[in-house]
Parts: structure tokens; C-alpha cells; sequence
């Protein structure tokens, strides 16, 4: 599936860009949701992923969010989920070059801000900044509201900038789906259907041992019992089992 998309209404097209290549859809045991506080989404996951580091389970899936309709986006996740909530690494594409506006419209639409934002604390300090927006569909100002929701997470972190890390290529958006227009009603995660699970196939369950510490180590034989180690999407699971 190719994507078009237009710097600003009215401007001209830029080229076809090609759907981003995601890692297979990874799906975690029924009852093990993401569902990071702002704290952890900024202070861990974005500030690791704008310095380079990697993710012990790899949750957020990295795509511009502005080039597709919100509707569309589930596919791009890592997680295979019915919860209407997914996470995303956005780059950052300035509406006006060296402005301070990013370009938030997409083909059918646009996201619009709403209400101020919010700083996000670690220890006191802010290290982040939490910007809400809704999509609405059509031409501004004349578009529609719609149910889809984004938090957008960016940086504001003095240690990265005293040390020249560059904060602002990227932003980590949360998108979710409410089931009516208003404040959100806490409905967005998708009721248990036992259907899903009969296959019986080997589930991923977050927090497991990860393979660079079996390599430390934690790979030893306990005493009197069989232990099995199982290898999912970079995730290690560890089951013990009694003889």
C-alpha cells in the first residue's frame, strides 16, 4: 500500500512513500497489557530511543504517524492487540522549515490540539512535555470531530541537552480509540474472547529473561529441576518445570 501526503492544504503532492517494513506482530498472554505511565513513556522509552539505546522488548514501532489516518495505524504496530490504545516513534516534520509547528495533517484529516500541555516530572525535574490532540476529518477549520485521540510526548530534558543530545527528531505518540465523542470513558480495552487463544500457541509474556542475561549467567541449572528456554521476537521465556 503506497501513502500521498501534502506538506499543507493545497500544496503539492510529495512522492509515494512506501508502507514502513514492521517487525511480525507480537502478542502478549491474555491479562499483560503496555500500558506505560507518561513518566515511564518519556523518561525510558523516548529518551532511549533518541540516544540510541536498546529496548529490552521492543513495543513501540517507529513510523510517521501524519502519514496515515489514525484508523490505519493498528497494522503498524508491534503489538497484536484488540485494545484500541497503540505506540508509536514519530519523526518530527516541521510545518515551516525551522518553525516550531509540526505538519499534523494527513490525507482525510488533521490532528488538533486541545487544551495546554502538561509537563512530565521525573524526581521533581520535567523531563518531557504531554501535548493532546483530536483528529478531526476534512479542512481545517471546518472539520469534523472525530473519537481518535493522541498523546504526544516529546523531550525537555536539561541532562540530554547540557550533554548536545539532540531531543527533537523524534516524539512518541499514544493513539487511542474512544467509543463516543467526550472524555474518555475507560472502555478501550477489548473484552477477553477465549476463541483467540485455542490454538494454544506459545505466548510472550513481558519481563522475561532477556538473552543478554542468559549470556551473563542467569542460564545455570537449578537443582532438580528442567529448565526450558524458549525464544520469541528477542524475548526470552523461562519455564521451570519440576521433574
Amino acid at each position: 500500500m503506497e501513502q500521498q501526503s501534502s506538506a499543507q492544504e493545497g500544496g503539492p503532492l510529495v512522492a509515494a512513500v512506501p508502507k514502513p517494513a514492521v517487525e511480525s506482530p507480537t502478542s502478549l498472554a491474555p491479562g499483560f497489557r503496555f500500558h506505560p505511565t507518561d513518566e515511564e513513556l518519556v523518561r525510558y522509552y523516548l529518551r532511549r530511543r533518541v540516544c540510541g539505546k536498546p529496548f529490552r522488548f521492543p513495543a513501540v514501532s517507529e513510523i510517521d504517524v501524519y502519514k496515515s489516518e489514525p484508523w490505519e495505524l493498528a497494522e503498524y504496530s508491534y503489538l497484536n492487540t484488540r485494545d484500541l490504545e497503540w505506540y508509536f516513534f514519530s519523526p518530527v516534520d516541521r510545518k515551516y522549515g525551522n518553525g516550531s509547528r509540526l505538519n499534523r495533517a494527513t490525507d482525510k484529516g488533521y490532528w488538533k490540539a486541545t487544551g495546554k500541555d502538561r509537563p512530565v516530572r521525573h524526581k521533581s525535574q520535567t523531563v518531557g512535555m504531554k501535548k493532546t490532540l483530536v483528529f478531526h476529518c476534512g479542512r481545517a477549520p471546518d472539520g469534523k470531530r472525530t473519537n481518535w485521540v493522541m498523546h504526544e510526548y516529546r523531550l525537555s530534558d536539561a541532562e540530554l541537552a547540557h550533554a548536545g543530545v539532540a531531543q527533537n527528531a523524534f516524539v512518541l505518540c499514544r493513539i487511542f480509540q474512544k467509543s463516543a465523542l467526550g472524555p474518555p470513558t475507560g472502555d478501550r480495552y477489548a473484552p477477553f474472547v477465549e476463541e483467540d487463544w485455542d490454538d494454544d500457541s506459545a505466548l510472550v509474556v513481558p519481563g522475561g529473561i532477556a538473552e543478554d542475561d542468559l549470556a551473563n549467567g542467569d542460564d545455570a541449572p537449578v537443582e532438580g529441576n528442567h529448565v526450558q528456554v524458549c525464544h520469541f521476537n528477542k524475548s526470552v521465556l523461562l519455564f521451570v518445570l519440576s521433574v
